[in-house]
C-alpha cells in the first residue's frame, strides 16, 4: 500500500451525489466522532473558499470568519487562535 496507513479508518467511496455525501455524514456521526461532521456541496464550494493546503487555521463566530490564519506550515500559528480564545471568555 502506497500513502499513510492509519489504524481505524473508514473507507467512504467517492461520492457521486449530494444523497451520498449525507449517507457518509450519517455514517460517521453515528461514530460519535470528536468534532463535527459537515458536508460540502457537490462543487466543492466550501473547500474551494476555506482550502487548507497547506494546513490553515479558521476561527468563527456567529458564521463569521473573525480569524484567518497564514498556509502552513511556515504560517500555521495556532498559538493565535489560543490568545484569540481567551479574549473571548
Amino acid at each position: 500500500l502506497d500513502g499513510w496507513a492509519f489504524k481505524n479508518n473508514i473507507v467512504i467511496k467517492d461520492h457521486r451525489s449530494l444523497e451520498d455525501r449525507q449517507t457518509a455524514a450519517r455514517f460517521l456521526q453515528k461514530k460519535n466522532p470528536l468534532c463535527p461532521v459537515v458536508l460540502d456541496t457537490m462543487e466543492n464550494l466550501s473547500s474551494s473558499k476555506y482550502a487548507a493546503l497547506p494546513e490553515r487555521l479558521y476561527l468563527l463566530q456567529g458564521g463569521k470568519v473573525i480569524y484567518k490564519g497564514g498556509p502552513g506550515p511556515w504560517n500555521y500559528h495556532p498559538q493565535e487562535i489560543g490568545a484569540i480564545l481567551e479574549k473571548l471568555k
